[in-house]
This record gives C-alpha cells, structure tokens and sequence, in this order.
C-alpha cells in the first residue's frame, strides 16, 4: 500500500493559520470592544464607526440580542436566565458575565427602561445587565448611546411609538443618573467610535514618531492646512490636495490613527501643533 506524504500540506496549513492569527492581532493591536446590540439589524447604522476602528487597528465583536435572556456572538448562542440558572446554551459559548474579560471596553448603543432599573437596583436576569455589572467589576469602560428613547426596539415595533410617558421619562433619566454614577459612560450615537479611539489609541499629536511633530505657536494661519478635528485619519490626508510645503498643522490634542502616521512617514509630511 503506497505511503502518502502530508507533512508538507500539514505544514502549510499551519502556516496559513499562524499568519491569520499575526494579521488579526496586529489588526487589534490597539485593543478590542464588544458592540451588544439589540437585534441582528441593529448594527447596520455603524458601518461607518467600524471603519474607523479598523483604521485605527481596533477589533470589535459584535453580540446580538435576540431576547432579554439569550442572544448570539458569531455562532454561539448565549443565554441568561438569572442568577443560580443556566446561562450558557452550548459547551463553547461563554457566560454573559465572562464576556467582558476578552474585551477592553463595552459598547451598548441602547439601553431600555427596564435594563436600566436593574443595573441601578443590582438586579440581574439579562445579558445586558450581567455584561454591565461584569465590567464595571472589571473595570473596563462602558459606552451607553444617551440618545435614546428608553423603549426596547421590540416593543417600539410592537406598541407603534417612540417615547415614554412623562412619568417614565422622569424615572429613566434618574436611573440613567445612577449608571453614571456607577462608571457608566454616556455619549451621542456618532460619537461612539471616536471615543472607543481616543481611549485605546492616546497618542497626542506632540509624541508622534519622537520629535517628528514640532509644536510651534502660530498668531496668524494665512494659507496654512490646518486639521481641527479630534482624529486624523489617512481617509482625510489623501482627500487633501493643497498641503503646502509638506506640512499639516494641528490643533492640541489631536489624536493620529496608526494608519495616518503610516501614511505621514510614507509621504514624508511634516506635522506641527498650533495653539
């Protein structure tokens, strides 16, 4: 019986799994967050954010609700159905409570009235609330979207309106008082990703490439391309056609993405901070 060979087919496919695992943490080498949406359309407003934060070298997961006790992250079904129950659904799906230890920051766009009232009180019994109350032990940041209406996207569809009665909102602005204090963070809906960026990524305009950006004061800006936004990204370095003398100047504080600073050795441009 004639012997087959397949080390050198063993060997490539090792390989190939090796280089995808070096190409995924260098993709995240600036950290990881998980977006918990409400359902499996939820997400779809963002592409914009995601971009952002894979230029910025950020990994994210995404996690699906699909109720208040179950919901899916890629192809395990995770499910909580309160304290002393079973919360896991599948032998490699993790619990809701150790979600948080795999990311630096958690991202929930929203949070209903009812999630809300049991992160404040230190009810369990939801996804959303055991991945909180996880994080907040842990310490990693939480970003809730402040922007929102309180009502479940669910019930939205189901009940036809888009606000909570006076008394509701009164008592869902409160809680949502008590989450901040408790560490929660809150920020409008397009800010997300900047803000997941200038956590992950703080690198000030004054320490890029060891003295490559001179500060320099500046009374009078004339012709001079000048960045006053919060994040240079490589998107706005290559739409720009009048940088004068290979110079950009920036405002203080600043944040340059990793693929921006790439792109800035790559064409030799010179930053300098104005105040």
């Amino acid at each position: 019986m004639k012997r087959i060979d397949i080390r050198g087919m063993v060997e490539s496919v090792v390989r190939e799994v090796v280089n995808s695992i070096k190409v995924e943490k260098e993709q995240e080498e600036n950290g990881k967050v998980l977006f918990v949406f409400c359902d499996s359309s939820a997400h779809e407003s963002f592409e914009d954010q995601f971009i952002e934060l894979r230029n910025a070298r950020i990994g994210y997961d995404m996690l699906f609700l699909d109720g208040e006790t179950s919901s899916w992250l890629g192809l395990n079904q995770i499910e909580s159905n309160g304290c002393g129950k079973v919360i896991a659904a599948d032998d490699n799906a993790p619990s809701p409570i150790e979600l948080p230890k795999a990311y630096d920051g958690i991202i929930i766009p929203e949070i209903d009235l009812d999630n809300a009232a049991r992160v404040a009180t230190g009810l369990k019994g939801t996804i959303k609330v055991e991945i909180i109350f996880s994080a907040l032990l842990l310490q990693k940041f939480i970003l809730i979207g402040d922007d929102v209406t309180g009502i479940k996207r669910a019930d939205r569809r189901c009940l036809k309106t888009t606000a909570l009665p006076v008394p509701y909102q009164k008592l869902f602005k409160d809680y949502l008082r008590q989450l901040s204090e408790l560490g929660v963070e809150f920020a409008a809906l397009k800010d997300l990703s900047e803000i997941v960026v200038r956590k992950l990524c703080v690198k000030e305009a004054a320490n890029v490439d060891n003295g490559h950006l001179e500060e320099r004061s500046e009374q009078s800006q004339g012709n001079m391309l000048t960045f006053n936004k919060k994040l240079l990204t490589p998107g706005w370095i290559q739409s720009q056609s009048n940088i004068v003398n290979d110079t950009i100047y920036l405002s203080k504080g600043v944040i340059i993405s990793p693929l921006a600073r790439d792109l800035i050795k790559e064409r030799k441009l010179t930053l300098k901070v104005i105040d």
